[in-house]
């Protein structure tokens, strides 16, 4: 798919089946993950996959927001693995955890997936049920699945501010 039509294609789907996805798909979404530019190519970020019912179940106890996914991609950032800009010690580390996750987002409906960036969770009981996660700033979990006949846009979907309204030319 070209670039500006995925962009343009790509929306919050809150419908999702837990019908299982191929390997090879969820191989070229971590791929687009590694790949993702990152502060001196740092790479302070993990991307948990939760993927047994027994998992799910725990995560499901973190948040509401599961919408009958199969599989869901945790992603953290590391701030002690992360560059720190040395003119107001500003550390990267969630920027470039939301740079990975932005990617995973676009690969995932690349591969005619959908997903949504789920920021609503309980980062301590998370963290508590999932100890690997310690130590990392969790910034999204993604519910991955095929769309269901109700995952469509929300109607809110293609409002945008104008280009005038957020960029200004210097």
């Amino acid at each position: 798919m070209e670039f500006n039509e995925l962009i343009r294609e790509r929306f919050s789907c809150r419908a999702l089946s837990d019908r299982e996805i191929p390997h090879e798909s969820m191989n070229r979404i971590f791929e687009t993950a590694r790949l993702a530019p990152t502060a001196v190519n740092k790479q302070p970020f993990k991307v948990w996959a939760i993927e047994s019912p027994a998992a799910r179940a725990k995560l499901a106890e973190t948040t509401s927001y599961t919408f009958g996914a199969g599989v869901f991609l945790v992603i953290g950032s590391k701030a002690d693995e992360a560059w720190v800009r040395p003119d107001d010690d500003l550390n990267f580390a969630d920027v470039d955890a939301a740079i990975v996750a932005t990617h995973i987002m676009l690969a995932i409906h690349n591969e005619g997936l959908r997903a949504t960036w789920v920021g609503k969770f309980n980062t301590p009981k998370l963290k508590e049920l999932f100890p690997v996660m310690e130590g990392y700033n969790l910034i999204a979990i993604f519910p991955v699945g095929y769309p269901t006949e109700k995952g469509v846009p929300s109607p809110r979907h293609k409002e945008r501010k104008s280009a005038v309204d957020i960029v200004q030319v210097l």
